[in-house]
């Protein structure tokens, strides 16, 4: 790691920390215009990217793997159902519990946000969301 010649760009470190934050710069770019169009934050899309790998997660499991704090977790997951985004229910196991899914229209937009940070230009259209998802 010597010296950045032209000063232009990122310069690679050895720190895992400085290119895991640069990572998420570079994703945060790739997905911000489509967040932007539904008005959505990033803690949106971690907590749709995370629902939708595990369909019926709970709150607590939910604030953990979506790296979302506990205590803004109801607040943004309120936001995502008052767009029929995600869906949640009463646990039928623990009637105390909620649990959540992605609806159709949010399987679709955590389709496209798949895409969005791999790079790829994916339609609205579901064929092209099966293309990408393999679902339609």
């Amino acid at each position: 790691m010597g010296e950045h010649a032209g000063g232009e760009g990122p310069v690679l470190s050895r720190s895992r920390l400085v290119r895991l934050r640069q990572e998420e710069a570079d994703l945060r770019a790739r997905v911000q215009p489509l967040l932007d169009e539904h008005g959505l934050l990033p803690e949106h899309w971690r907590i749709l990217a995370v629902v939708d790998d595990h369909p019926g997660i709970t709150m607590t499991s939910l604030a953990t793997s979506a790296v979302v704090a506990a205590a803004s977790l109801t607040r943004h997951v309120d936001r995502l159902v008052e767009l029929a985004l995600v869906v949640r229910r009463i646990d039928p196991s623990d009637r105390r519990r909620a649990v959540l899914a992605l609806s159709s229209r949010g399987a679709d937009l955590a389709a496209r946000l798949l895409a969005a940070e791999e790079g790829s230009d994916v339609g609205t259209t579901s064929a092209g969301l099966a293309d990408v998802t393999g679902r339609a």
